[in-house]
């Protein structure tokens, strides 16, 4: 028999106020990650464009 919906309970203020905060924190938390990878990628960009001092770059051979 199938199960009939239930009705959820009332949402207090304490309730939505933790919600809220944790929803502040996590999209704090986000734009943070983001920030952080779009630094990184800058980063990583301005390194490959230089070239490298010493010996030319050489294909590796295989580990296999």
């Amino acid at each position: 028999m199938p199960k009939t919906p239930k009705s959820s309970p009332p949402k207090t203020p304490e309730t939505k106020a933790n919600r809220a905060r944790s929803r502040r924190l996590s999209k704090l938390l986000r734009l943070a990650v983001q920030k952080e990878k779009a630094e990184r990628a800058e980063r990583h960009a301005g390194i490959r464009q230089q070239p490298r001092a010493g010996k030319p770059r050489t294909r590796r051979p295989s580990r296999r």
